[in-house]
């Protein structure tokens, strides 16, 4: 009998940056120090927290619009988006955002996943995130 448990993702994974050109960024010349960031898989608690806040702000913003559809603003989805990201986030590895000063953890993740000129690094992680054999380790 096949145990199906073998197929279980990892609790984390790495992305490996690009830039907005689609090439792999490095910390250093050598190349040795990938620029990444580490998230939640699919499979974890975090994830589930994001989408129950998901939920839940959908269901509010159909509460306070008596039971209608409404679109949210784009700076509404900017920091929806950059919430969500940052709860999935783990850590950064080999890069800085000075703009977000002495900022840590989940409010220097929000800094740089709203910042729309570095649009491409919430779009690369979203993209990351959907893909589950990113979390297979292999």
């Amino acid at each position: 009998m096949f145990d199906i448990t073998t197929q279980a993702v990892a609790d984390t994974a790495a992305l490996h940056l690009k830039n907005a050109a689609g090439e792999p960024l490095y910390a250093d010349a050598e190349r040795t120090k990938p620029v990444q960031i580490i998230l939640h898989s699919p499979g974890s608690k975090a994830f589930s927290a994001v989408e129950t806040a998901q939920s839940a702000r959908a269901v509010k913003r159909l509460k306070a619009n008596d039971g209608e559809i409404t679109a949210t603003t784009a700076e509404e989805r900017l920091q929806q988006t950059a919430d969500d990201l940052a709860m999935l986030t783990v850590r950064f590895e080999n890069f800085a955002y000075p703009p977000a000063g002495d900022a840590q953890g989940a409010e220097l993740f929000k800094a740089v996943y709203a910042d729309p000129k570095l649009g491409f690094i919430a779009k690369q992680v979203s993209k990351f995130l959907t893909d589950w054999s990113n979390f297979t380790g292999k």
